[in-house]
């Protein structure tokens, strides 16, 4: 590996990606300083030893992969696509909740009688039987012909193809494509349809790093935990409520004993109670009532505090829930002791 003091992560460069993950890590409190917005390099001032370059998806995997980038931010697409099989691209979190997708298989709309891998696998072997074989074009050549063959459909000529995959049959290149499918609207236009059972890998964008960069720098695992930190904390927060209300009791006990007949009302590890201290003169017995609900289940919680007294309810989102430890960091080191 390239001997550096500067720990690098990269992010996608263009398109819904890039604006995507400069949004996502600024609700992490991970916010990318970029003054000039042609430069490909920045900062994240809460982390001062991450430098923050800007490359295409697929190069940032291969980058992570060689070791030139310590960290990077991708699809799962390209993930799988270009991680080799050298085990030194190490998934940190594969699940950040945007750019959502799917690599599926799309044929034309006129082969009504293929709609499943069992018809596509039908057709490749009738175009066997005439000496030609199933033309498929791709950007994903790695995740096609292995699922191909996983599910028995060939003979299949793989059309390595970059830009607009859709006109590929229209033009006569190819007979079937594997390319991304988000609404799915791209390909009706183009007079394609996804295979029912088509569907190659359900993509999201992920944090990935390199192995031995982890495992010979303590400095890049160092950040890599304090990146986890953020991330799980927001991701966590996006799923829950803190509720507030006010309850008239004898003792914290005897609410919480109030509280803990309700289905909802349980918190995290269970409600915080303090008693609320009035004016001089005031009414006395009040105490504030804290718990942490899950979002769907906010009106559920609203409806039972009421039912056992509870006044003046509000409800705030939350930004972070910080664990003890991030689940996802003790599951690296424990991938790292295993390597």
């Amino acid at each position: 590996m390239i001997s550096r003091t500067d720990i690098r992560l990269a992010l996608p460069s263009k398109g819904r990606l890039e604006s995507d993950s400069l949004q996502f890590l600024e609700a992490c409190g991970l916010k990318v300083y970029k003054p000039n917005p042609r430069q490909y390099q920045a900062t994240i001032p809460a982390i001062p030893a991450l430098t923050v370059l800007f490359q295409r998806a697929g190069d940032i995997v291969v980058g992570v992969r060689q070791g030139s980038l310590d960290l990077g931010i991708a699809g799962r697409d390209s993930i799988e696509e270009k991680r080799g099989a050298n085990g030194d691209v190490i998934m940190l979190h594969d699940a950040l909740g945007f750019g959502q997708c799917a690599l599926s298989l799309a044929v034309p709309e006129e082969w009504a009688e293929v709609s499943t891998l069992q018809g596509l696998a039908a057709r490749a072997e009738a175009l066997g039987a005439q000496g030609q074989s199933l033309r498929v074009a791709t950007k994903y050549p790695v995740l096609t012909c292995r699922f191909l063959a996983a599910h028995g459909i060939g003979p299949a000529t793989l059309i390595t193809a970059e830009g607009t995959l859709e006109v590929a049959p229209a033009v006569g290149y190819a007979d079937a494509i594997s390319d991304l499918v988000s609404s799915g609207v791209t390909l009706h236009d183009n007079r394609l349809r996804p295979l029912a059972d088509g569907v190659i890998l359900e993509a999201q964008a992920c944090l990935i790093a390199n192995r031995r960069a982890l495992q010979a720098r303590p400095e890049v695992l160092a950040v890599a935990r304090e990146m986890l930190e953020f991330v799980e904390a927001h991701l966590r927060a996006q799923s829950h409520y803190l509720v507030f209300a006010n309850m008239r009791g004898q003792s914290p006990e005897s609410i919480a004993r109030l509280l803990f007949t309700q289905t909802g009302l349980g918190g995290l590890q269970g409600p915080t109670i303090s008693r609320v201290i009035a004016r001089e003169g005031g009414e006395q017995g009040w105490y504030a009532v804290n718990i942490v609900v899950r979002q769907d289940q906010v009106m559920q919680a609203v409806h039972e505090l009421r039912s056992i007294g509870g006044s003046g309810v509000v409800v705030s989102p939350v930004t972070y829930i910080f664990e003890q430890e991030p689940a996802r960091y003790r599951d690296l080191l424990e991938a790292l002791r295993d390597a």
